[in-house]
């Protein structure tokens, strides 16, 4: 039986109780990660290592009744250590496909900066077309599928930053930032209290959603509406981007198309059928922030990505 609209929305807020079981404090994280899961999109978790971007990610993933894969991302990874590959049977004298870790619904790719531009671009074909094509054969990936990857920043030694094209493929950027002093509290209590991130059984996981209340849920947020004005909205501000003097590439259709997603998924999670100029503004900074490149002197004075594109948001007319 198809899971009702109110029972499928509650089960995915639901997730966000179980994960703070685990994780303290990072309450839009984990609401950008349902997004994405709502979208089927893929997310990025960009932090300072010890920010607990891991343990969140296997944190959703004992929250669900998907099957979840880790690979970590190392400089020595292949790309068939992540797609699989063809292996010879010495016994029927025939090559058989093995299937690689990709092959799952919930891929962590841990720190996926720490390997070359070759191995990370082994996703590519995954997080677009949902199929892996080794030795000319398209292989189909199980559905639902995310890539929940964490990276850190690019000033640490050993990484290499994701192309452009990788990195639109990415739904959502999401910044995990440092706790703050009451949620480092809470997080050096949990574990004096016996809290072990290396078993998250124990710290009463449950799984609290499935395929089917993610499929109904999906199915829902399509019908939520979105009038013109807002369409025109999400356009100008993508618009504004490609001709802001601190840019050398501003968002791009797909990028549009992304926030426009973004906006009606988030939307539906606060009860909502149809989206406003507030939903826009809400998801405006994770969906447009890994799609946009500053030029290089804007970027010696200061300016962020971020701070681009608030100004952006202040300044494009909000439709009433």
């Amino acid at each position: 039986m198809t899971a009702t609209t109110d029972s499928a929305r509650s089960s995915l807020e639901a997730l966000r109780t179980e994960i703070a079981k685990a994780v303290v404090g990072q309450d839009s994280t984990v609401t950008g990660l349902v997004v994405a899961l709502l979208c089927r999109g893929h997310v990025l978790l960009e932090g300072v290592p010890g920010t607990a971007k891991t343990l969140l990610v296997r944190a959703l993933a004992a929250s669900l009744e998907l099957d979840t894969k880790r690979v970590q991302f190392t400089p020595d990874l292949m790309p068939s250590d992540v797609t699989g590959s063809l292996v010879y049977d010495a016994r029927t004298a025939e090559f058989s496909f093995q299937d690689g870790p990709v092959f799952t619904n919930l891929l962590l790719a841990d720190e996926i900066n720490r390997t070359p531009p070759k191995t990370q671009s082994s996703l590519l074909e995954a997080m677009e077309e949902r199929q892996v094509t080794v030795d000319g054969t398209p292989r189909k990936l199980p559905e639902p599928f995310l890539v929940a990857a964490t990276m850190n920043p690019v000033e640490y030694e050993g990484t290499y930053p994701l192309p452009e094209a990788q990195l639109d493929r990415f739904l959502l950027k999401l910044n995990v930032p440092l706790p703050s002093r009451a949620d480092e509290i809470g997080v050096l209590t949990r574990h004096a209290a016996g809290f072990d991130p290396r078993d998250l059984h124990s710290a009463g996981i449950r799984p609290v959603a499935g395929a089917r209340e993610l499929e109904a849920a999906r199915e829902a947020v399509t019908h939520v509406t979105v009038s013109p004005e807002i369409t025109g909205y999400v356009v100008d501000l993508c618009r504004a981007t490609r001709e802001s003097p601190s840019l050398t590439l501003g968002v791009s259709p797909r990028g549009a198309t992304a926030l426009l997603a973004t906006s009606r998924a988030w939307a539906w999670l606060t009860g909502r059928d149809y989206v406003t100029p507030d939903d826009v503004k809400a998801l405006a900074l994770p969906t447009l922030r890994h799609r946009v490149q500053l030029r290089p002197e804007a970027e010696m004075e200061g300016v962020t990505a971020d701070s681009v594109i608030t100004a952006i948001l202040s300044h494009v007319p909000v439709p009433r």
